[in-house]
């Protein structure tokens, strides 16, 4: 039986229909891979909420509110309370996937309609949205397919824009020469650091701290820059150990949960040559037995994402990239300084 042109062109608009509608789920979703993937993530104690002072690395401050915390608000102000991060998993706030949504309920009741309608008047032999009869209703049929195919077009442009803004927070192309000091090891973190002299003090909205403010001396500065070569050391082997040794627990489920992410795909990042450019202290301060410093790095480095096959699908291998982020470190007793949080710069 020889099928007419119609009905062919009914059964070839519904599979592209349907192919643009499953594009955003079936397509690669760009992110920055890196620790902490571009997000702000972690905890501040009680200043979780606050945002750091503004420095001479970081003269725009954080980007605001953390993307990923297990600090909830409300959790300090009585003496004794307990640290988040240090003890047991606790419900944590991650994003939903980029690729999830449709942009809202108006959006999805949008798509799936027209989709459902669409759809199911092609496939049942109503043409589209209701027949065709003659060349009006064809060209009719032609438009709305076409609607269909702009509506899926806005959904994937929108989806891609979330996916990498949500996470390009700081994230600067192209290589830039690295600052005096900013050397790989030794005591060369502790010179690119300063103590924050050019720090804008004072806490967002003007509330008083919550802490008693502690120094922060060169020693401290080069065990944050040894942590940043560290961790990004870690991570680019997929150390799940190392990663835990030189964080607190709240963040290393969150890179454990992002190396498994990645795991998901078949992909693995890798970060290397890193470079400390310039850095300072936000701020530093004591509370519940717990010491905090938050610092401002820039840092360059290449940053590139592999398949199983070892073939490139993000970054460029020959490309240094200049990120600005703001760490938090914390300790208990004097011992080691762990990484407690990560904040994407303005």
């Amino acid at each position: 039986m020889r099928r007419s042109p119609q009905r062919a062109a009914r059964c070839l608009a519904a599979v592209a229909a349907l192919a643009l509608a499953l594009a955003p789920a079936l397509a690669p979703i760009p992110a920055e891979a890196r620790p902490g993937g571009g997000f702000s993530s972690g905890s501040r104690g009680s200043r979780t909420y606050s945002a750091p002072p503004m420095t001479r690395t970081a003269p725009g401050g954080s980007t605001g509110t953390f993307d990923r915390t297990e600090t909830p608000r409300g959790t300090y102000g009585n003496p004794g309370a307990a640290t988040p991060g240090y003890g047991q998993a606790a419900p944590t706030y991650r994003p939903a996937p980029a690729g999830g949504g449709l942009g809202g309920g108006f959006m999805s009741g949008l798509m799936g309609g027209l989709l459902g309608a669409g759809i199911a008047g092609m496939l049942f032999g109503h043409g589209g949205f209701g027949g065709m009869s003659g060349g009006a209703g064809f060209l009719g049929f032609l438009l709305q397919i076409g609607l269909l195919a702009l509506i899926a077009m806005f959904v994937v442009r929108f989806l891609r824009r979330r996916a990498l803004g949500g996470a390009s927070g700081g994230m600067m192309g192209g290589a830039r020469p690295a600052m005096a000091g900013g050397v790989a090891g030794g005591n060369g973190y502790a010179r690119a650091m300063d103590n924050g002299n050019g720090a804008q003090r004072g806490p967002a909205g003007g509330r008083a701290p919550v802490g008693t403010p502690i120094e922060v001396g060169a020693a401290d500065f080069d065990q944050f820059g040894r942590s940043l070569l560290e961790i990004n050391a870690a991570w680019s082997r997929g150390d799940r150990a190392a990663l835990t040794r030189l964080t607190t627990p709240e963040m290393a489920r969150y890179f454990t949960g992002d190396l498994d992410d990645l795991a998901a795909r078949g992909w693995r990042n890798e970060t290397r040559d890193v470079q400390l450019e310039s850095g300072d202290l936000a701020e530093a301060w004591r509370e519940n037995g717990t010491d905090y410093a938050t610092a401002a790095m820039r840092f360059s480095l290449v940053d590139v994402t592999r398949d199983a096959s070892g073939r490139v699908v993000e970054g460029d291998p020959q490309a240094r990239q200049v990120v600005t982020e703001l760490w938090t470190f914390a300790r208990r007793n004097n011992g080691p300084w762990l990484l407690s949080a990560i904040q994407q710069a303005r």
